[in-house]
Parts: C-alpha cells; structure tokens; sequence
C-alpha cells in the first residue's frame, strides 16, 4: 500500500491534519509544540483509494529539545518510507529558516512533494500562501486541517502523485496485538525497537519520552503479530500536564483494544503498587499478560535469585499467579526472543478451544472426588462442562443448584481448569448454570 509522510517543523498541524485524513483521533494534539515525537501510523480512504499515511515529530535544528536529534532521524526515516511527501508549513507565519532547511532536504530526497499552508481559515489569509512558491516546490495547496477546508484539493493532488500499489495489502487487523505497557523508563520503546532490529520509537533517559500508542507490524523469527508501544502510566496524582493525561488514557485504551499485555517492571524497584494498578486493569479487561523484569543486568544475583524473585511476584499477584515471568535486560539484549516466544504463546492460550468430551473427562472426575459444599442440606450436583464460544476462555458448568456455587468452589474448579490444559497467562471465567 502506497503511503504519505506529512512534514513540517513544529506546531504547524500536522497531527491535526493526520487524525483528519485518517478518520479518528489517533495522534495527540494539543497547543504545545513538540508534541508528537514518534512516526505514527494510519489509513486514509479517497475516491475509492486507500492508502497509509504517517505522522512525524517537528522538524528542528539547533534547539534546546534534548529530543531533536532523535525526531530528525524519525522525519528522516518517514521520508525515505515515503512514495509521496506532504510538507505542511503556516501560512501567517511565512518561510522560516525551518521551512527552508527542510524544503532543502526534500528537494534532495527526489520525491515526489505536495506542499500545502496551513490555518488558512478566511479569504484574506490565503494571499498569505502564496509566498511559500518562493521555496521551489509547485503549486502551493491551502488548506485549514482544523475545520477541513481544501482537503478534498489537497487529496486529489495526492492521489494524481501517488503510485500505483506496488506493496502488499497490510490490513493487519486479524492479528493478535501485543502491547508493552507499564510505568514510566522502564524500557518499553528499548525493548520494541529491540525486538524491530531498528530505531523505530525515540529512546532517552528522560520519563514520559512516548507519548502516543505506537503500533508496529512484526513478523521475524516465526512470530507475526502487532506490538504496540505505549506511554508510561504514573499514578492519577502525580499526572500534571495535560499531555501526560491524553498519554495515559491511549495506553488504557490499547489495553481495551489488546489481545496480551506485556507488562514491563524495573528489576531494581520491584513490583510496586503503580504496577499492581496496571496489572489490575489488564486483569479487569481480560487480557493475556506476561510479566517481563527489566535492567535485571542491574540487579545483585545469587544463585537462587531469579527462583526467589519469581516465588515473591507471584505471591504479590495471587491469587492470579499463572503468568510467565521473564527476566531481561534489553540494552545487553539477554532474553528477548524469550519475550516474543512467552507472548505469542499466552495469545495461542486466548484462542484455546478445548473438546467437550476432553473437559468432561478431565473434570468430572475432579469434581466426583470434591463436590461442592452442600447447601440447606441440599447437595450440589455438577453433571456436565462445556467452553463458551467467546473470544476469551470461558466455561460454563451446568448443576441442580448454580446459584449455591460461590466463588472460592469457583476458583477450585479454574485452577483444576488450568492443572489440566495450559492457560498460562490467560485470565478464566467460570460460570454455573442450571441444567
């Protein structure tokens, strides 16, 4: 599928023009400049074309922004991606030294250009485009990305300079999604590029350096699956900025939208109650989860450590405990593959269907041999177990008296459910109907 790099310098629109070629809300806007960081991916649909487009941080040189060099490589790798490139500039502010340089680059670059001014939202304001043809790149497009006006002229230009679709399709929706979630610096966007082989997400010493849900096609190594990177989620009190507000409600909501949930924690300060928090939601959506301790280099060993460490997370997480745990460190690259190898294994547990006779087998004999708790002097007989047809696993047992079945007979027959088929990693719902 053919795809379109939108560039430009800080704070000229470009995330507001992407989520309005796309159809939704999926970049971050806000009146900062320097918001988006990351390249950010979606699809846009005109006159029965459809193709990608990406979003990309603002150009800068020169700055204090201890992210320019990383964002310059980013916009650098969008471009070279790119079958067309669209350079978004403002109009009312006129050619910035900015403007040129990038202008400079594309001119370089031999791609195809569409230069469009943006924030021409009155009559008067579009004599303003006419001096960014001084920068040598055609006809200039104007648009206004916040209320919509000239984006039909703008796509069409597109369209006429896009190339036919030499890649193939990537509707990649069918795929299980695996997102890195967890606090702040604990080495989620290390470890996506890590397991990439490239620089595909900005990496520094600083908390909170991604801010949107980055999702990435993966297919190495036997695995094919989509990883999303997400921000860091700090406790509710400690979220200031607006920003980090936006940040933190697309990582909940990738959580919704994932299949498993590779939960990410510092070696050194363990388990705390922020990562409980997250561990929480994850459970609460139903969600696969493999637990990976990170900068494990970092952290004094014996030769029971890793034994021990695993017991305490385990007991810290009861009575949910049937998760992976992963010990790593992604800068050294020890046991990443391992990471991959525990996920795709946890997403193939979601999808699990388990034969009526094979459970029933399994079972009944377990139940025989510890039935229910008589009620009222009533006696509870389970006669019968079948798997719902849900997308998680679920299990329906059918009895005389389902509503005398209380939740720790409950949690019996899942961990008896998990003795005897691997649901590693994968939440379980147990259900009692009458028969």
């Amino acid at each position: 599928m053919a795809l379109v790099a939108i560039v430009g310098r800080p704070n000229v629109g470009k995330s507001t023009l992407f989520n309005r070629l796309v159809g939704m809300r999926q970049a971050i806007v806000d009146e900062t400049a320097g918001v988006t960081r990351d390249r950010h991916y979606g699809k846009c649909e005109w006159c029965g074309r459809e193709f990608s487009v990406v979003d990309t941080g603002g150009y800068t040189s020169n700055s204090d922004d201890v992210f320019e060099d990383a964002i310059r490589r980013q916009v650098g790798i969008a471009i070279e991606e790119a079958d067309v490139v669209l350079f978004m500039v403002e109009a009312a502010t006129g050619i910035t030294d900015y403007d040129a340089e990038i202008a400079d680059l594309l001119r370089r670059s031999k791609k195809p250009v569409v230069l469009c001014a943006n924030k021409v939202d009155t009559g008067e304001k579009m004599y303003d485009a006419f001096d960014f043809y001084a920068l040598g790149l055609g006809e200039v497009w104007s648009i206004s990305a916040a209320n919509g006006s000239g984006t039909g002229d703008l796509l069409d230009e597109i369209l006429k300079v896009l190339p036919d679709d030499t890649r193939a399709d990537d509707d990649h929706s069918d795929l299980p999604h695996i997102a890195i979630v967890g606090r702040p610096n604990v080495g989620k966007s290390s470890l996506t590029n890590a397991l990439l082989g490239e620089e595909r997400n900005i990496v520094t010493p600083v908390a909170g350096t991604t801010r949107d849900s980055i999702s990435t096609y993966y297919n190495k190594f036997g695995h094919e699956f989509m990883i999303v990177d997400t921000a860091g989620m700090r406790k509710r009190g400690k979220v200031t900025e607006d920003l980090e507000f936006y940040s933190v409600l697309r990582a909940m909501r990738t959580i919704e939208h994932s299949d498993v949930c590779i939960l990410m924690i510092d070696a050194t300060l363990g388990m705390e109650a922020q990562d409980m928090n997250i561990f929480n939601v994850i459970q609460k959506n139903r969600k696969g989860c493999v637990i990976v301790v990170n900068k494990w280099d970092l952290f004094e060993k014996d030769a029971n450590t890793m034994r021990d460490y695993t017991e305490a997370l385990k007991s810290r997480l009861a009575p949910f405990n049937d998760i992976p745990v992963i010990f790593t460190s992604v800068l050294e690259k020890q046991r990443i593959l391992d990471v991959l190898d525990a996920a795709a294994h946890v997403a193939e547990n979601m999808s699990r269907k388990i034969p009526t006779s094979q459970l029933n087998d399994a079972m009944l004999p377990e139940i025989e041999n510890y039935p229910p708790p008589a009620w009222k002097g009533k006696y509870i007989k389970i006669k019968y177990v079948t798997q719902l047809p849900t997308r998680t696993p679920q299990f329906a047992f059918f009895c005389n008296l389902p509503q005398w079945v209380k939740d720790p007979y409950k949690r019996f027959l899942e961990n008896k459910l998990r003795e005897h088929f691997d649901f590693e990693g994968c939440p379980i719902q147990v259900y009692t109907r009458a028969k």
